[in-house]
């Protein structure tokens, strides 16, 4: 068995973005060498998810104005009371330094939570199992950023 572990950056778009994936997970999958066997794709950030989908202009629409109404962005969140928080013990210049940079972004988190930010993917024959209108998606919640998606690929 083998393991192969990946990283793919993605720059997002400003609130919420859908970003498709499926291409720069079958070329990790090819340079993989692996031709059967799953790939694991996880999305390292806690206002991001990742899904499968379908990948369609007008449902992508319809996915944002969704998720917007599910967690509305200014609803008052108990986590966007900064006031309320402390920072880490060791943040540069204190509790104020750590409020001025973290962002108000609560809605995100609930978002993350309820779609789940991993997918598990079949690889048979160095091919992706996925539907013929499926795509691996990465969405964002919080954006713009530039975001970090671990594809660690496993098998023969």
């Amino acid at each position: 068995m083998t393991i192969k572990y990946s990283e793919l950056e993605i720059d997002t778009l400003l609130g919420i973005s859908l970003h498709d994936i499926s291409k720069e997970i079958s070329s990790l999958v090819a340079e993989s060498n692996i031709r059967n066997g799953f790939v694991n794709v996880l999305s390292r950030h806690t206002t991001t998810s990742v899904t499968i989908n379908e990948n369609e202009t007008l449902l992508m629409e319809d996915v944002r104005q969704y998720l917007a109404k599910l967690a509305p962005p200014h609803h008052p969140y108990m986590h966007n009371d900064l006031h309320l928080r402390s920072g880490p013990a060791d943040w540069p210049g204190g509790d104020e330094a750590w409020r001025a940079q973290e962002p108000i972004n609560a809605h995100s988190h609930l978002l993350s939570m309820l779609l789940g930010n991993s997918e598990s993917i079949p690889v048979v024959d160095g091919k992706l199992m996925i539907g013929t209108w499926q795509s691996v998606m990465l969405i964002e919640l919080d954006g713009p950023r530039t975001r970090t998606v671990g594809v660690q690929v496993i098998g023969h």
